[in-house]
């Protein structure tokens, strides 16, 4: 990753949508840039989330999960269809940072989104969150194979 490679236009387009949600902590437009196909990798599951509709519903989740979300630092890759975005958060009394690794196709569409947090007791705390949220419906959008 270097700080010198610019986002090909259509990324770029999409993470300032993406930003723009973020910052109103509305993500009414998220199937807009979601792929039908996006996959989302979480830091509590093994095994992928597979589908636009399992993406859209874990971030719109997410965002009600976290308090004082902030993005820090942006990196680039080479190819300028992905980037790394470092975050600071917290979960009810946790804090947190993290990372969302998210990787575009050329039409600018999310076709992959990744997270990292840490401290373990945070992403304890997120996980708790987040089950008790979705654990009725996210296990239809398991993918079947090891990634």
């Amino acid at each position: 990753m270097t700080q010198h490679t610019a986002l090909k236009p259509a990324a770029a387009a999409s993470l300032a949508l993406w930003h723009d949600m973020v910052e109103r902590r509305d993500l009414g437009k998220l199937p807009t840039i979601l792929h039908d196909e996006a996959v989302f990798r979480s830091p509590m599951a093994f095994k992928p989330y597979v589908s636009a509709t399992a993406v859209n519903l874990i971030l719109n989740t997410v965002i009600q999960v976290f308090s004082q979300f902030t993005y820090h630092r942006t990196l680039v890759s080479e190819d300028g269809l992905s980037v790394v975005l470092e975050f600071s958060a917290n979960v009810g009394d946790k804090s947190l940072k993290g990372i969302d690794m998210i990787r575009f196709d050329e039409e600018g569409k999310i076709v992959d989104f990744e997270v990292m947090v840490r401290p373990f007791n945070a992403l304890q705390a997120l996980g708790a969150e987040m089950g008790a949220r979705l654990a009725a419906y996210l296990p239809a959008y398991k993918a079947n194979h090891n990634q």
